[in-house]
């Protein structure tokens, strides 16, 4: 089958890291290829009709990913784990999990809880490190087929568009991480306006949040889509929102705050929003990561000068994911996020699309 193929390389990683989005596309670890799709017993066939760029797909190809993480990952893979399938005419999403039950071994103790994003198999069993996605034994949705176990695979329901539906992963790690939050405050800020900060802004309104949201937005179209989806203020920069609830204190050439938002959602996936994130709590509040900021470094003296909590949502339950399969028909105007669909000869212009992109196999 034909896919997207992504072969680590040393050299091309460094330079990525180095040069950031100024790393020439065309030099970028990943090929158009054709890929055998093994066949494994008790996985079903699913023909792939959307999968999204994720900004963890986008981290990897740049060289922002954690060294730390990359055992639990294995290459060369085709990549994509924000699935649409599609099975005997029917519309699924899919759950990419691979935990014990997948890898044919007994249940772990998280995977016990029903914590599968926490297994503590991802390296073991009879499949290669990773979800699928990040795994060379199964292709993700980058190619026009993928391998399910049939319980990993949510009907969509209908009237969904396929342009809303595939965005169920990217909401159930949304979901999981509003979730922890809970008892809400009465306010929080949500920092970063792309994807996953305007699924939070929306989802917050959809699960019937009634204190007031705050959103920080870098563009103009991303602070109305956040009014559009519910919020109550939107500011252009987090220095902006700081000094509208914050006081300032200075000594000598150093400066510092007091006050700040009750929650601060970090959605921005970046070093500077986790140390703006930090700098927007206030004093006993929480910090809730959506996003993956790698390697960075950071003041952290809030953590105790200022007790603010951290928390952080990398994947969910299969319980969440169905939530969040569940919540599609309300959250209409989600598939305005989408900046494009290419088919997989255009990745280059996916990978550099303004907004989420998708990737159409065929």
């Amino acid at each position: 089958m034909k896919a997207l193929l992504y072969t680590p390389s040393l050299p091309r990683f460094f330079a990525a890291r180095a040069l950031g989005k100024r790393f020439p596309r065309g030099l970028l670890p990943l090929r158009l290829a054709e890929v055998p799709l093994p066949e494994r017993e008790g996985f079903v066939r699913v023909r792939v009709r959307l999968s999204g760029v994720c900004g963890s797909d986008l981290a990897l190809l740049y060289g922002k990913s954690p060294p730390t993480i990359s055992p639990f990952f294995s290459f060369p893979a085709v990549l994509g784990h924000e699935v649409l399938g599609e099975v005997e005419g029917s519309l699924v999403a899919v759950n990419p999990l691979l935990s014990c039950a997948d890898r044919g071994l007994p249940p772990c103790p998280a995977c016990q809880r029903g914590e599968e994003g926490l297994c503590q198999n991802v390296a073991e069993g009879a499949l290669a490190p990773g979800m699928l996605g990040y795994n060379r034994d199964l292709p993700g949705g980058w190619g026009e087929w993928i391998l399910v176990r049939p319980e990993r695979l949510y009907p969509i329901p209908p009237g969904v568009p396929e342009a809303r539906a595939v965005l169920a992963e990217p909401l159930a790690v949304v979901l999981r991480g509003l979730k922890k939050l809970r008892p809400w405050p009465e306010e929080l800020l949500v920092l970063g306006m792309g994807t996953l900060g305007l699924l939070a802004v929306g989802l917050l309104r959809a699960l019937g949040f009634a204190g007031k949201v705050y959103a920080v937005a870098k563009y103009p179209h991303q602070g109305e889509r956040a009014r559009a989806f519910g919020a109550d203020g939107v500011y252009g920069t987090a220095r902006e929102a700081l000094l509208a609830r914050a006081r300032r204190y200075r000594y000598l050439l150093f400066e510092g705050y007091r006050g700040g938002y009750q929650a601060v959602v970090e959605a921005s996936g970046s070093g500077r929003g986790f140390r703006e994130a930090l700098a927007l709590a206030q004093e006993g509040g929480k910090v809730l990561l959506l996003g993956a900021p790698g390697l960075e470094w950071a003041d952290l003296s809030p953590f105790w000068f200022k007790e603010v909590g951290l928390l952080g949502s990398y994947t969910y339950t299969r319980e969440e994911f169905a939530e969040a399969v569940g919540l599609l028909p309300n959250l209409r105007g989600l598939e305005g996020l989408v900046g494009g669909t290419f088919p997989l000869e255009r990745w280059p212009e996916a990978l550099a699309a303004r907004g989420k992109a998708l990737l159409r196999p065929g």
